[in-house]
């Protein structure tokens, strides 16, 4: 199933994505949340089935993020081997672990603001993952998929200079500007999803940026959720992002955005965003 949330920014209302329509959960749930992801996935998928759920035109909606503001956002850097050498680092042997704050949450088409005085603000596609239980001290990365909801898009933007230059040993005061973490349209439930096999692509003005794929990923998804569960606590709507390839503006092969640029960024299966910035 394709889950989304349409609806104007703190109003968007749950639906499931048909082929050429919405499908309004808002009888079964207030929102794509933990809870719901926890719950009653497959009481949706039941209701679908049954032809239950009353019908939604597309009527140009605002896409809003497809799960409701997670509890953690948590990100994983440096995990393509590319993107890492690009970067002018080694390929990490263990998890990069760094924050995001849940209110840098935004949707995939909302437009994103350059922060004041940004002179290297950059783009990074990477596939999102949706925590659906709770997970603590996993047995072994075998476990680890059983404890995913589904996937997502997402655009972990990026401020350089905070993150690198001015860290001071940490990354997240570049990684938390507001709508900083466009996701979605959509939460792909994970019986549907292969992230092992999945393509990533970027553009900045229609000008191709990355192109690669999560089989080059250092550290898979099931790794990822293995080991992110020794050192804390998973819960259900989490939010992890899983890493980018090379193709950024950190490599020094391209510019970083300025106001007026469009970015777009694609997962197969996973659907498509676009920001303007400003």
């Amino acid at each position: 199933m394709k889950l989304a949330r349409i609806g104007e920014v703190g109003r968007e209302i749950p639906v499931v994505v048909a082929e050429d329509h919405y499908l309004d959960l808002s009888a079964l749930t207030d929102d794509i949340d933990g809870t719901f992801l926890s719950r009653s996935l497959g009481r949706v998928a039941a209701a679908v089935r049954a032809g239950e759920l009353p019908r939604i035109e597309r009527d140009g909606q605002r896409i809003g993020a497809p799960i409701a503001r997670p509890s953690a956002v948590i990100c994983v850097g440096m995990n393509y081997a590319a993107h890492a050498a690009e970067s002018g680092a080694e390929p990490p042997e263990d998890l990069v672990v760094f924050l995001k704050t849940p209110n840098t949450v935004a949707g995939p088409d909302d437009d994103v603001t350059i922060p004041p005085g940004s002179v290297k603000t950059d783009w990074e596609v990477e596939l999102g993952v949706v925590i659906g239980r709770r997970a603590s001290y996993l047995a072994s990365p075998q476990d680890a998929l059983g404890y995913v909801a589904g996937y997502t898009l997402v655009n972990d933007l990026s401020e350089r200079e905070w993150q690198i230059e001015r860290s001071g040993g940490q990354w997240s005061k570049g990684k938390s500007f507001p709508g900083f973490s466009p996701v979605g349209p959509w939460l792909v439930t994970a019986d549907e999803i292969d992230p092992r096999t999945l393509r990533l692509r970027s553009w900045v003005n229609a000008a191709p940026r990355q192109d690669s794929s999560t089989s080059d990923m250092i550290f898979d998804v099931a790794q990822i959720v293995w080991r992110l569960s020794q050192f804390l606590v998973l819960e259900p709507g989490d939010l992890i992002m899983t890493g980018t390839p090379e193709g950024v503006a950190l490599s020094g092969r391209f510019p970083y955005l300025s106001p007026g640029d469009v970015v777009e960024v694609e997962i197969d299966g996973l659907g498509r965003q676009r920001q303007v910035t400003r």
